[in-house]
């Protein structure tokens, strides 16, 4: 392939993706109920202070403010008609911070859920979903984007609608899939059968693994999953939350997971097999910058055992895992 990503992955290891927007925007300011992808238009300096931080820290990938960009989530906060320019503004705001960075920095258009569940569980058409990814995606391109980046896919047609519109639109791409439920994704999906369920598609992904969850240890779980069904081409995916949301005294929503436990997280899931790694919910730059040196300064070792997991990065709440193999 020609996209950048994949001629990183030729030269490196590990790429490192960013960490967290969302929980980062609420940092600097984003009310409660507030819809972050509007501040592409109405506060871009902040989104574009976000992503310096990390390009700083030393990240490799970009993910535009566009997570919940699509027409169908929009909706929800009456924005359905500025679909288009959001994505727009989000990925030129990734693009002009690659730009300067001095060194190749991916930017990755970033397309979440639509939030509604598909037919027949659901209401909402797959061809309904796939149109809404499909303009997201056309408008990403637009904006600059290297490749897409379909995140937090926790249902198999919702994921199929998705690859379906980036295809559309020309555009390589990274999936993930959240594995948060006894070792699954909320519709029953394992790790190991997803990945070789991306192996088949047609037009197969530059990379597949896992997102957000539950805590780095789950993550792991996860990884383990995800290089039990690969194959010899496949490059696994480790974006892991930031440990476990907490309620601070304020009632704000904190994240428990340190600089020092996410650094070890990187290793572990380097050593686990994962290639591109990252943060998900609560990750800052600082987060980011120790996971980079953390990669830097320490040997790849063997595959982790479930203890080891445990031991470094907490408890397991539960595993997908054969009990032979755990």
């Amino acid at each position: 392939m020609s996209n950048l990503l994949s001629r990183l992955l030729e030269h490196k290891d590990v790429v490192v993706a960013d960490g967290a927007m969302g929980t980062n925007l609420f940092l600097v300011g984003l009310g409660k109920g507030d819809n972050g992808t509007a501040w592409n238009t109405e506060r871009p300096d902040a989104v574009k202070g976000i992503h310096q931080g990390f390009v700083d820290a030393g990240a490799d990938i970009l993910l535009t403010n566009t997570f919940g960009a699509s027409r169908i989530r929009l909706a929800l906060h009456h924005l359905e008609d500025r679909a288009q320019e959001f994505n727009i503004a989000g990925a030129r705001i990734a693009r002009e911070v690659a730009e300067r960075a001095g060194r190749p920095i991916v930017v990755a258009g970033d397309m979440g859920p639509i939030g509604d569940v598909l037919e027949p569980l659901g209401s909402r058409s797959a061809a309904e979903a796939e149109e809404a990814f499909y303009q997201q995606a056309v408008a990403l391109k637009e904006g600059g984007v290297d490749i897409a980046w379909i995140e937090t896919m926790f249902a198999d047609n919702e994921l199929d609608a998705a690859v379906r519109a980036v295809h559309r639109a020309g555009l390589d791409y990274v999936a993930t899939m959240t594995f948060d439920t006894g070792g699954r994704t909320m519709m029953g999906v394992r790790p190991e059968d997803a990945m070789r369920r991306s192996r088949s598609f047609s037009w197969r992904p530059i990379a597949f693994g896992a997102n957000c969850g539950v805590g780095p240890s789950q993550l792991m779980d996860s990884v383990i999953g995800l290089v039990r069904g690969a194959d010899g081409s496949s490059i696994v995916v480790a974006k892991s939350n930031c440990g476990i949301p907490v309620l601070d005294n304020d009632m704000r929503v904190r994240y428990n997971g340190t600089p020092e436990v996410l650094a070890t997280y990187a290793c572990m899931a380097r050593d686990a097999g994962a290639r591109i790694i990252g943060g998900c919910c609560g990750t800052t730059a600082e987060h980011i910058r120790c996971m980079v040196a953390a990669l830097a300064s320490r040997r790849k070792g063997p595959p982790p055992s479930y203890e080891q997991i445990e031991r470094a990065l907490g408890p397991l709440q539960s595993t997908g895992a054969p009990e032979t193999v755990r």
